[in-house]
């Protein structure tokens, strides 16, 4: 069989690579991508062999509704060549669009209904929805797909990602051993469902008033948001791109803040202690809030304060809290093998 995975995020190449991993001793996969800097930059990193085609489409819809238009043009005389028996893809509208124009069975997954635009634009076009267990199938169905067509696995993805195998430089940029380490993940500010807000800031400002004597570093996204924040931390605080496996810089980190998205998860699942200010609010992070891996807290002082009280106390508790939950979690890649039988 040939199969496309279309593949548009970081999450989705790690997630990728468990598929691949499972199918491709069998099959013949063919991954594309579009120039999206943390994504080809991953990919280098993991040795991942993608196609790029297209680009990202920025924070305007004008600018987005354009490459989306250029990059189906191009994809499609790619995949019509390619001819491939099954399209999988993490919601992508190019996927989404070529796969029924072509006449080709789609499976998806998606943990994100709160992506509204991109869920009105593929789920009405595909055939097989695969969802974790913790968000409502209603949640879905109300863009056009029917219940009887998604599949719920009892997992959140992170669960699958954070088995990696860390690849890439090990030199960490935390530059001080014998202090602690704080990791803050700025915000996703170009897509579509994400609410903009400046609520980071003023975090990291009162983060680096309190802790500058500690190993401060932040992952910023865009070379604009980067500049901007590095104007304001000054030497406080290390800015970065994410040039990294992320796997690595978590297993090295004593807190992490995050806007509530896949690092998120993934931190909260490794057993780091996790604040989440959730700039980008959905299912899976009030899951693992409710699970106690994530804290959620928006006031500055009081992430200082949780922050305190986490360089206090001993991380094991949350250890084996996480290491309880992601037991009891099934192999998503499993449920797909399945969908495909079936």
């Amino acid at each position: 069989m040939k199969i496309w995975i279309d593949i548009l995020t970081p999450k989705q190449l790690l997630f990728s690579e468990a598929i691949i991993e499972k199918l491709g001793k069998k099959h013949e996969i063919l991954c594309t991508s579009r120039e999206y800097d943390e994504v080809t930059k991953l990919a280098k990193i993991r040795g991942f062999r993608l196609v790029l085609v297209g680009k990202h489409g920025g924070g305007e819809r004008g600018t987005k509704l354009k490459a989306s238009i250029d990059r189906m043009e191009k994809l499609s005389s790619k995949i019509k060549s390619f001819s491939p028996d099954l399209v999988i893809s993490f919601c992508s509208p190019e996927a989404a669009r070529i796969s029924f124009g072509l006449g080709i069975k789609h499976i998806a997954f998606c943990d994100s209904p709160q992506a509204n635009a991109v869920m009105r634009l593929t789920l009405p076009l595909i055939q097989k929805l695969l969802i974790p267990k913790t968000i409502s199938k209603d949640d879905f169905t109300k863009f056009g797909i029917d219940k009887k067509n998604i599949i719920s696995y009892n997992a959140i993805d992170a669960a699958t990602t954070i088995k990696r195998k860390i690849k890439g430089k090990k030199q960490l940029p935390f530059e001080n051993k014998n202090k602690n380490n704080i990791l803050i993940r700025v915000e996703e500010q170009e897509a579509a469902y994400v609410l903009k807000s400046n609520k980071i800031i003023s975090i990291i400002k009162n983060i680096i008033n309190d802790y500058s004597d500690q190993n401060i570093v932040i992952l910023g996204r865009y070379s604009h948001q980067i500049k901007k924040i590095q104007k304001i931390v000054g030497k406080k605080a290390k800015v970065i791109k994410m040039s990294f496996d992320g796997k690595i810089l978590l297993n090295n980190t004593d807190v992490f803040i995050g806007s509530g998205g896949t690092m998120t998860a993934e931190s909260a699942l490794m057993g780091v202690p996790t604040i989440s200010y959730n700039a980008v609010p959905n299912p899976i992070e009030s899951y693992l809030v409710k699970k106690a891996l994530v804290k959620r807290e928006t006031d500055p002082k009081k992430i200082n304060r949780h922050i305190s009280r986490i360089f206090k106390s001993s991380n094991k508790v949350n250890q084996n809290r996480a290491k309880k939950i992601t037991n009891q979690m099934e192999d998503p890649v499993e449920k797909l093998v399945k969908v495909i039988k079936d």
